[in-house]
């Protein structure tokens, strides 16, 4: 019953990640949202649930106890601002000027970003498992970009821009955060950081200027869902899974996330996606699950923690 209970709640998790995106695309193209607005006002909120959770499911003392060590609380700071504020608002930028399948894909070639790092670094062996990834993400990115012509791309420019510093920023936070994740819950690190960067945001953005009158029923709804579904709850439901699932399993189920975010798109919102564009998709989706597989075999190339501090 726990290892059901395991695979129910990654999945939905996984689902609403993917399908907040999706959402998010709709909140941007009909109702004109500001994305600085966006960025701020999902990670002030989703912080401040994350951290409610901590509060009262797990050990509360650690929300404060996270300041107390000056080195810890350095890197904290720098992990909201250049690992989730980034991650965050990169992936929604890539959004707006894109979609929300493309991001998401291009935002998951940071594995491989990952694997190429340390190779480069000497912090790793190239395997042949390593070979398939790094050939997969290339080759998907390309076919995904192009449709399969290099005289003209399918994506506007703006969003593969965003769209790969997604995928960096996404490496730079997983490789960051592992000694962080180490002393501290998932809930307080990412909370917090979530918090830092919405704060950060604000300034150049405040969650408060933003105009609603043109807002509908239908409006806020896509808002509610974007930040409690789409960001707080999927999550939440990964973490718990990991209660009664291995890494390993919770990681190849999460793959979904890309998989929820090019259906939605393509079915939902009507964007056009070539053949070449679906081989592309994939071969991306085919990257992941082989790293999933190979996850155990190779846990010094850093990527366990991936969807543990999910940035979309």
């Amino acid at each position: 019953m726990n290892r059901s209970k395991g695979m129910a709640l990654v999945i939905t998790g996984a689902a609403f990640w993917g399908i907040g995106g999706t959402v998010a695309q709709k909140l941007f193209q009909h109702y004109q949202v500001d994305v600085n607005w966006l960025v701020t006002t999902r990670l002030l909120i989703a912080g401040v649930l994350l951290l409610s959770i901590q509060f009262v499911l797990k050990d509360r003392t650690q929300i404060l106890g996270v300041w107390k060590n000056k080195k810890v609380a350095f890197q904290l700071i720098l992990f909201g601002l250049f690992g989730m504020l980034a991650v965050q608002y990169t992936y929604m930028a890539s959004i707006k000027h894109g979609n929300a399948a493309v991001a998401t894909l291009l935002q998951y070639l940071a594995p491989a970003m990952i694997i190429v790092y340390l190779l480069l670094r000497k912090q790793s062996n190239f395997t042949r498992g390593d070979v398939w990834t790094v050939s997969l993400a290339l080759m998907g990115c390309f076919l995904l970009l192009t449709n399969g012509s290099i005289s003209q791309f399918s994506v506007p420019a703006p969003a593969i821009v965003w769209g790969i510093l997604s995928g960096v920023s996404l490496a730079f936070y997983t490789l960051y955060a592992i000694p962080l994740l180490k002393q501290f819950d998932s809930l307080v690190i990412v909370g917090w950081a979530m918090i830092i960067g919405g704060i950060a945001l604000s300034f150049i953005h405040p969650p408060w200027q933003i105009d609603l009158s043109g807002f509908t029923v239908e409006a806020y709804i896509y808002l509610v869902f974007v930040i409690i579904f789409g960001t707080m709850i999927a999550f939440w439901f990964y973490i718990e899974s990991l209660q009664s699932l291995a890494p390993k399993e919770s990681s190849l189920l999460g793959s979904l996330e890309p998989l929820a975010a090019v259906i939605t798109t393509v079915f939902w919102l009507k964007v056009p996606f070539g053949v070449f564009q679906w081989i592309g998709a994939l071969c991306i989706l085919m990257m992941i699950v082989l790293l999933a597989v190979n996850k155990e075999k190779n846990s010094e190339s850093a990527v366990t923690i991936e969807h543990e501090v999910n940035p979309s």
